[in-house]
């Protein structure tokens, strides 16, 4: 968990979709934010230079899983890629990682540095289940209200999880780093979902049709910046 996006973003982006800012998918195109690839061979050298050789074979361990993952259901991708990160990256707040309140890693610095909050997980799994070949619109990164100690609490706090949708009409699988397993989002009623967002926009709640653009989200056009400098290719 984590203090995700500061109430600021929050309270901005939600504004946005309540105003249902139809400006449609050429926003995110012309911002460049289509999905193309990584060049892993340049994201290992950055990971060596910034972070050495234990960076750097995180980053090769990632590139021969992924192979090794292609030609497998989808299914089972999204059960590698969740325990894939789950397994090998600590969690940590912003803070303790990056000396910052909010910060949202790419996947090369969550592979660099071993560790990182609720955030860092979702992206890495999200871009490694896109460059899988898992469509856009089967995933959304989903903000949500996790209710913590136990059924009868009313104690909630801000958290992020990955959203798999096999059909657009379905109940989600939800891919979480506080649990390793998979459950249907109806199987989690501990998370409430406030918004969620992908490559075709943002999400209010269980809303199948996205209301404003992504690139409205500065904090996910930074990312895709610092992407880019580390060998993503969109």
């Amino acid at each position: 968990m984590s203090h995700f996006a500061g109430p600021h973003l929050f309270r901005s982006i939600v504004a946005a979709c309540r105003r249902r800012v139809a400006l449609g998918l050429a926003g995110v195109l012309a911002a460049g934010l289509v999905w193309g690839g990584f060049e892993i061979e340049r994201m290992r050298q950055v990971a060596l230079q910034r972070y050495g050789a234990a960076a750097a074979d995180a980053v090769e361990l990632w590139r021969n899983s992924v192979g090794g993952w292609r030609d497998l259901a989808e299914e089972e991708q999204l059960r590698r890629v969740n325990e894939f990160f789950n397994r090998r990256t600590r969690f940590a707040d912003d803070m303790v990682v990056w000396a910052q309140a909010d910060y949202w890693a790419t996947p090369l610095e969550t592979l660099g540095r071993g560790a990182g909050d609720c955030e860092d997980f979702v992206f890495a799994k999200y871009f490694t289940l896109r460059e899988l070949g898992v469509a856009e619109g089967r995933l959304r990164m989903t903000y949500v209200r996790a209710r913590i100690g136990g059924p009868a609490s009313s104690i909630t706090q801000a958290h992020m999880v990955l959203s798999y949708y096999p059909t657009p009409e379905a109940v989600p699988l939800v891919l979480d780093n506080l649990i390793t397993e998979i459950r249907p989002a109806s199987a989690r009623p501990d998370l409430a979902p406030v918004f969620s967002f992908n490559m075709q926009g943002v999400f209010v709640g269980g809303a199948a049709q996205a209301s404003t653009p992504v690139d409205r989200v500065s904090r996910w056009r930074e990312l895709i910046l610092r992407m880019r400098s580390e060998g993503y290719t969109p």
